[in-house]
């Protein structure tokens, strides 16, 4: 059980989303932990869930929230659900600070 929402890999971070779309505004949350001990951070967009503008909308806020560029992050898994999984990449332990420092 991870009660951290990300992952450390060699190049990269790995980061646990669950996007709520059509929210009153841009905002992450913080970090839940699901009844399965699963964390995952908690994200709510504007953006409607269609033709991915509720996903561009997303990365744009992780890049605002956590200070990085646009184009390091990317979705691994998850394009059509809640429950995504985003590629943060960089070096890990820089990225791996940022988070903390915000979480």
């Amino acid at each position: 059980m991870n009660n951290t929402p990300y992952s450390r890999h060699p190049d990269h971070l790995r980061l646990a989303i669950r996007l709520t779309p059509n929210a009153g505004r841009n905002v992450v949350e913080g970090v839940e932990i699901a009844a399965d001990g699963e964390a995952f951070l908690k994200a709510r967009v504007t953006a409607v869930p269609e033709d991915g503008k509720a996903n561009k909308a997303l990365i744009l806020l992780i890049a605002d929230t956590f200070r990085l560029p646009k184009s390091s992050i990317s979705i691994i898994s998850g394009e059509t659900a809640r429950k995504k999984i985003l590629r943060i990449d960089g070096d890990p332990e820089d990225l791996e600070e940022k988070l903390k420092k915000l979480l």
